[in-house]
């Protein structure tokens, strides 16, 4: 039965990569379930981010990035952000004010929307002279009609929870999807999961990442609380498989030990993390191997 005082929705995260959506999930619901780095593409599939206060609830989609896709996965993941601007009640456009380009892409996106579009200007503490800021938003604002204009830091949270209140005040009157006491749907391996592969993105080289991806073997909770994660890192080249391992196994130990740290903020417990490199040349065009990974 709805709650005439409640108020909930599905509110869509679109954008470049790189441009700070992660970042804004993991900002809004105060603790990290999305994986971010540094360098474009780091969320391949959508992930949904719950954040409930007892009036509310927003379900939040984050997205991958909408890129020019060449690869199967990537193909996937195009098509993944795209599929998640229907059926929702709003969507936020987020655009890096440090670097605004492509105001086709901007009219695109907007219009494909069947929903109210805020226009969400993020990294603006960086913008220098502030008066460029004002610019921008006077010429982004003249290719849509957008519903609201909110310029925000994601990453120093300034502004973001006037955003969070704007979204409040347009969402329905509506019902709670979910449990009051869940940060997002996705399975707790699958987080992670993606906190494992953020670490490989921060910590190894250029050309490593884009052809990684991680696997939990197994998870299971001991008699004394701790957890035992076993995972696979994939590569696509044996090259690739010694740059993730490191000399002597140091980077592999340190990607282990960085996630490690993540995973117990995120199940409150202790961990024990296992982890194993593996070669499988061309995954990224894998149907089955897409499928297993979730991105298709």
């Amino acid at each position: 039965m709805k709650n005439e005082n409640f108020k909930s929705g599905f509110v869509s995260i679109v954008g470049r990569p790189n441009v700070g959506k992660s970042t804004l999930l993991n900002r809004i619901l105060g603790e990290k379930i999305v994986a971010v780095s540094d360098k474009p593409q780091t969320t391949r599939t959508v992930i949904r981010g719950i954040l409930s206060d007892g009036a509310s609830q927003i379900v939040f989609v984050d997205t991958p990035g909408i890129h020019a896709a060449r690869s199967r996965m990537n193909r996937a993941m195009v098509d993944a952000a795209y599929g998640a601007i229907s059926g929702i009640d709003l969507l936020l456009l987020v655009v890096d004010a440090t670097a605004p380009r492509d105001d086709v892409f901007v009219r695109q996106v907007a219009a494909k929307a069947g929903a109210p579009v805020f226009l969400v200007l993020n990294k603006v503490d960086l913008v220098e002279p502030k008066d460029r800021l004002l610019e921008l938003i006077a010429g982004i604002s003249r290719l849509h009609p957008f519903a609201e204009v909110v310029p925000i830091s994601a990453q120093a949270g300034y502004n973001v929870e006037r955003l969070v209140a704007v979204i409040r005040e347009r969402l329905p009157e509506g019902v709670a999807y979910f449990p009051d006491d869940i940060l997002t749907d996705q399975p707790e391996k699958v987080i992670c999961a993606e906190l494992v592969r953020e670490k490989v993105f921060r910590l190894t080289g250029e050309e490593v990442p884009y052809a990684t991806a991680v696997m939990i073997d197994s998870f299971k909770e001991r008699e004394n609380g701790l957890v035992a994660i076993s995972a696979t890192i994939l590569v696509e080249r044996e090259g690739q498989k010694g740059i993730v391992i490191g000399k002597k196994g140091a980077m592999l130990k340190k990607i282990g030990q960085a996630a490690r740290g993540d995973i117990e903020r995120l199940l409150g417990t202790k961990v024990y993390l296992e982890l194993f490199v593996k070669v499988q040349e061309r995954w990224t065009e894998r149907t089955a191997v897409l499928r297993e990974l979730g991105y298709e």
